[in-house]
């Protein structure tokens, strides 16, 4: 995938505004990234948030973004009104599977329950050989040390293989992300290993 290629980058982050501004800055910073690329936005959809803050610095450089939102919580008048589109699911699974269909690559900022969810199913796909596409954990200030000391867990009590540490990369902040994208190279290993 070469720099000079526009994306689809497929940003999963938290809908919480009572968070620190050094994650607030780096949804701004990474949406800025992506508009200043002429890239495209793919997202959750929401206007509250890092998810929000994300979207409107992507369309203010220039860029393009589509929000997938169920129709609930559209119903609950968290989606955004100003994207270049807005996709309303009928449920949380659709909404995921479109955000996986039209990604190129995924990057993981700060967030909660629904951040984990996303990012743990985009993992187990790629473990699966069911998507070979980039992942990219911005791990801002620390915050996902102790998702990633889970991981190394389950692969030192034999739950996850070590060459599953490949299937993501890690960077300290959204600067990081596309030099990582542009060089990624998907793991190599035998799917039928994974039960042995």
């Amino acid at each position: 995938m070469s720099k000079s290629d526009h994306q689809s980058i497929c940003v999963f982050c938290g809908s919480s505004s009572r968070v620190d501004e050094i994650y607030k800055n780096a949804a701004t910073d990474m949406g800025t990234l992506i508009g200043a690329r002429g890239d495209t936005l793919i997202y959750g959809g929401g206007r509250v948030g890092l998810m929000g803050l994300a979207a409107d610095a992507t369309l203010a450089a220039g860029g393009q973004v589509i929000g997938v939102i169920p129709s609930f919580l559209q119903h609950l008048e968290v989606g955004h009104g100003g994207l270049n589109e807005l996709v309303v699911t009928d449920s949380m699974h659709e909404r995921k599977r479109i955000m996986y269909e039209r990604a190129d690559a995924f990057v993981i900022l700060p967030g909660g329950l629904g951040t984990l969810d996303e990012t743990m199913e985009v993992l187990t796909w790629s473990q699966l050989k069911l998507s070979d596409k980039p992942v990219v954990i911005v791990d801002v200030n620390g915050f996902w040390q102790p998702l990633l000391a889970l991981i190394e867990h389950t692969i030192g009590a034999g739950f996850t293989r070590e060459e599953n540490r490949g299937l993501y990369k890690v960077v300290d902040g959204p600067a990081g992300v596309f030099d990582v994208i542009g060089n990624w190279h998907a793991p190599e290993s035998d799917l039928k290993a994974k039960w042995l």
